[in-house]
């Protein structure tokens, strides 16, 4: 059997950046496991600039922000391997692994770091009508295609879904000279970022038409049209608003999930509106040594929030390894309140934070000129004004841990309040 102080699950953005805190952090024998042909994830087809902002204060393509890290993570002779598919983890943090090298590995970790990112909702997630001709694919299929592979998906296409891939996509498809007709979002708001609204469709006219979906494909061996029609507030289409908008592609860009499987496996608790693990302030799942971060966790909008996640995570599995987190601190529960979808992290050990408790969170929808209000115990003890609040854009939450440390807190609350002038 192999082992290793800490083996991260995961070589995007988010393993990367775990293992390098938890190397900077005292521990040497770490191992990155990812099951692609190289390291860097998702990061390796997203090759439009807007990463790195917050990180490196500067714009970098998605390669070019992946290769910062890669470049640091073999320069401190982290030990990884590609290629390699994780199949399982069961007691002991054990994990069962497989590649064409080594053939099949037990490998044992004192702390795992589960960062396995997230994977796009399919066609069959959506039970779209209509005929099964070839045209159909996820946003981010379409987009290693073009940017990898080096295939134009279609000459004339609609988008599904408003999520961030499908509007940068849409931008994409028409700089490589192709006709995206539409962009069809089921909500009354779009799911993706305001600056992705405004320079990867407005700026090309393309049109985006909220409340509406897709009701029906066209075509027996390639997609010929598809029907759009808008839907009512309960989400249901409105008869006599169908129309037919002929193209030979659809992409769909209507959600990421994050990938689970091996979590289940481990027998790690799931909240049921991220779709990943619980975690507390450290970013421990409910299985003693087993840390999660990224995408895997929630979906993020940003690449930057990504690493700082991860940051914490690498830095607390380091801990965990040297055996210095604290288990029997005050344990403050996190609950989301009115307008708020979730919060990570869900628990928060007190006596672990360092200087302050940092919350990421959704709102549930579209707000202008609210406040953000956040209550221990009931009691108000910050408050934060916002113009403008939307599902597609994740908010941050920061709280000197001076403000609930020694204060025998149970719970916090976060909630979103009308009525700020």
């Amino acid at each position: 059997m192999l082992k290793y102080d800490v083996v991260v699950i995961g070589g995007g953005p988010a393993g990367l950046a775990a293992a390098i805190e938890a190397k900077k952090n005292g521990v040497d024998n770490i191992l990155v496991i990812e099951r692609d042909k190289e390291l860097g994830g998702i990061l390796q087809q997203c090759i439009h600039n807007g990463f790195g902002l917050h990180v490196f204060k500067e714009e970098l393509t998605g390669p070019g922000y992946a290769e910062r890290f890669i470049t640091e993570l073999k320069s401190l002779d982290i030990d990884y391997k590609l290629d390699t598919m994780v199949l399982d983890i069961t007691e002991g943090r054990v994990i069962n692994a497989i590649n064409t090298i080594d053939g099949f590995m037990k490998i044992e970790g004192k702390a795992i770091v589960l960062a396995m990112g997230c994977r796009e909702r399919p066609r069959g997630a959506l039970s779209i009508p209509g005929t099964r001709p070839a045209g159909v694919f996820t946003a981010g299929t379409a987009q290693r295609f073009i940017n990898m592979e080096g295939h134009m998906v279609g000459k004339k296409v609609v988008i599904l879904g408003s999520g961030d891939i499908g509007l940068i996509m849409a931008r994409r498809l028409t700089l490589e000279g192709a006709e995206v007709k539409a962009v069809a979002e089921l909500m009354p708001y779009s799911g993706g970022l305001t600056r992705n609204i405004v320079q990867c469709l407005d700026d090309f006219d393309i049109p985006l038409l909220l409340s509406h979906t897709v009701i029906d494909i066209k075509g027996k061996d390639r997609v010929e049209g598809v029907v759009i029609a808008k839907v009512d507030e309960n989400r249901r289409p409105i008869p006599g608003t169908e129309k037919l908008y002929e193209c030979d592609t659809l992409l769909l860009s209507v959600g990421l999930i994050p990938e689970n499987e091996l979590s289940k496996s481990a027998g790690i608790k799931l909240d049921t509106i991220t779709n990943g693990p619980m975690v507390n302030e450290s970013m421990e799942t409910n299985i003693n040594g087993i840390f999660a971060c990224g995408n895997v966790v929630h979906v993020h909008d940003l690449v930057d929030y990504v690493t700082e996640e991860s940051i914490r995570a690498g830095k607390n599995a380091a801990k965990f390894v040297k055996d210095q987190l604290i288990d029997n601190s005050n344990v403050i529960d996190t609950k989301p309140g009115d307008g708020i979808r979730y919060i990570v992290p869900h628990k928060v050990r007190v006596e672990n934070l360092d200087k302050t408790l940092d919350m990421f969170m959704r709102v549930t929808d579209v707000y202008k000129d609210v406040k953000l209000v956040i209550k221990a115990d009931g009691n108000i003890i910050r408050e934060m004004k916002k113009k403008h609040l939307a599902p597609g854009e994740m908010e941050r939450v920061k709280i000197p841990v001076r403000d609930i440390k020694g204060k025998n807190i149970s719970n916090i609350t976060v909630s979103v309040e009308r009525g700020v002038n």
